[in-house]
């Protein structure tokens, strides 16, 4: 029986990564409305652009790869704050785009870093 656990525990995770997450973006966004994070947004403005967010984010989530998702998300909800999807989808990009970059060393001199 004790198998089972670890299998049934993992399945669980993967479930959880494979469909965007339920984000409670409103205190972010009465934060924002407030002025508090340095930038005064209308709250509705805010939620309406956190929804469009997580639209796209929907239509791309499966193009990440599951580690970056699962790792993201977590970052995101540090703090029990609850996140956006603003910096969810950001989280994603860096590193998708980080993946990319050259692992060699010596291929930074591409990049305009000098290596000595």
């Amino acid at each position: 029986m004790i198998p089972v656990l670890p299998a049934i525990l993992v399945s669980a995770t993967v479930l959880v990564a494979d469909q965007v997450p339920k984000l409670n973006v409103t205190p972010s966004c009465r934060a924002s409305a407030d002025g508090i994070l340095g930038v005064k947004q209308d709250i509705e403005s805010c939620l309406q652009s956190e929804n469009a967010a997580r639209d796209q984010l929907a239509q791309e989530w499966s193009t990440f790869a599951a580690a970056d998702r699962a790792s993201c998300t977590r970052l995101t909800t540090i703090g029990g704050t609850g996140g956006t999807y603003t910096e969810l989808i950001t989280c994603l990009e860096i590193k998708r785009e980080a993946a990319k970059l050259p692992k060699d060393p010596k291929d930074n001199a591409a990049l305009g870093q000098v290596t000595r």
